[in-house]
């Protein structure tokens, strides 16, 4: 079939690999002039399986009723006239209920093992090198009742088949030594040392680079403006070429994985996605002294920062800012990043001249991910993935693959138009298709 997926971050460019093993002409179009020059440009770099809690629970909620108005928060609500903003929110507010919380961390976690293990067959395949570290995620905590709050959440995760074990104060310095000079603070943590980190940037340029080179053809610099349909049927789509002209292409399927900016391309077919755009603050350091930078990636619970050792780098990331679609640095924010690491790490980096960076994470209120057909046949979604692009980037675009082609995924997760109880659907599907 003819395929076109719209978007080549880590998630689009993905979705293209795994769909052109799958046998079929694949055309990607992106709006930059590369891959992975958005969301997926500079993250935390953290395949974080076993620390994959949603944002939306009751902890967090508390929270943020204390953050309002904080510029420094790492969770900042700039309220506007946006509607979707406030329906996003009320939404989150129902997923901070604790049945809810629940399945949505089984989800997310099937997702993200699924992923994990897909990533790592996909490295052995093709001998991508993207300064990946398999040492694991140690998350450290300096406040003795987020300590002990945390314990249910990891209790979960392990019954999830996830080994996130709880580790005190001194087991955290032994893991990373770095954390030396903090240990007054710590008062205990968990670790994983099944869970990983690496530069999605490199990782999804070279992705896009062995893809290209079995056929997948990338269209940079092409805004995709409307998708064409056909009553019930989605036939192509409209764009504007890096020369400004306008095209028409047409394809047999349309998979749409373009992080925050999928809700407003599909609002025109009637199909509303509640999904909203988080902007996400990263800091990236030139390391001087490596003998005092962490070697294990690692989260600041009290912060909400993550860090990972990005070979001579250090990459630092995390907070979030519900401010609409606007990039624009706040420097407050972006201080207060820099403030923490050098209170961490004193004497490993030069602080003299950070490289900031922020995206825009395709939030849903549930953190659960849109991944699946729609009511509009030959139209499928790869998108929502939140903070966890990274971490679910491969097990999507493989699964999205797997349904396009007819195929059940195997990995227990309610994609959308197919749920347990639909198998038929695949069928009918599978003809459709022909």
């Amino acid at each position: 079939m003819k395929i076109l997926v719209l978007g080549a971050g880590v998630v689009g460019t993905a979705s293209a690999w795994y769909l052109r093993q799958a046998g079929h002409d694949v055309r990607v179009f992106e709006r930059q002039t590369g891959a992975a020059q958005e969301t997926s440009f500079a993250n935390g770099g953290q395949i974080s399986v076993s620390h994959a809690e949603p944002w939306a629970n009751p902890a967090t909620l508390r929270k943020v009723l204390t953050w309002l108005g904080k510029d420094d928060a790492p969770l900042l609500f700039r309220p506007g006239l946006d509607p979707l903003q406030w329906q996003w929110a009320l939404h989150y507010l129902r997923e901070c209920l604790p049945a809810r919380v629940a399945r949505n961390m089984r989800q997310i976690v099937a997702l993200a093992e699924y992923s994990r293990q897909s990533l790592q067959a996909l490295r052995r395949e093709t001998g991508i090198a993207y300064d990946h570290l398999e040492r694991g995620i140690l998350h450290f905590y300096t406040d003795q009742q987020e300590f002990d709050k945390s314990q249910a959440g990891a209790a979960l995760l392990r019954e999830l088949g996830c080994q996130r074990n709880t580790v005190s104060a001194d087991e955290v310095i032994r893991i990373e030594p770095a954390l030396a000079s903090a240990r007054g603070r710590i008062v205990g943590g968990d670790f994983t040392a099944s869970d990983e980190s690496g530069d999605v940037h490199l990782f999804t340029t070279a992705l896009a680079a062995r893809a290209a080179a079995a056929g997948v053809e990338f269209q940079y610099g092409a805004t995709v403006t409307r998708l064409l349909a056909d009553g019930e049927r989605v036939t192509g789509v409209e764009s504007i070429d890096a020369q400004g002209r306008h095209r028409l292409e047409h394809a047999d399927v349309v998979v749409v994985a373009m992080g925050s900016f999928s809700a407003p391309l599909l609002q025109p077919l009637g199909i509303r996605l509640m999904l909203y755009p988080g902007k996400g603050y990263s800091a990236t350091y030139p390391i001087l002294d490596s003998a005092v930078a962490p070697s294990v990636s690692l989260t600041d619970d009290g912060h909400k920062l993550v860090f990972s050792r990005l070979g001579e780098r250090l990459r630092v990331a995390g907070t979030c800012e519900l401010n609409g679609y606007t990039r624009e640095l706040n420097p407050v924010r972006c201080a207060a990043i820099t403030r923490r690491v050098q209170a961490l790490f004193p004497y490993a980096c030069d602080y003299s001249d950070p490289v900031y960076w922020a995206g825009l994470r395709p939030l849903t209120p549930s953190n659960v991910p849109y991944i699946g057909a729609t009511r509009y046949r030959q139209l499928f979604l790869n998108t929502g993935h939140g903070t966890l692009g990274w971490t679910m980037g491969c097990g999507a675009g493989k699964a999205i693959a797997e349904l396009v082609s007819g195929r059940r995924p195997d990995v227990d997760f309610a994609f959308c138009g197919v749920a347990p109880r639909q198998e038929a659907a695949l069928v009918q599907l599978r003809r459709a298709l022909r």
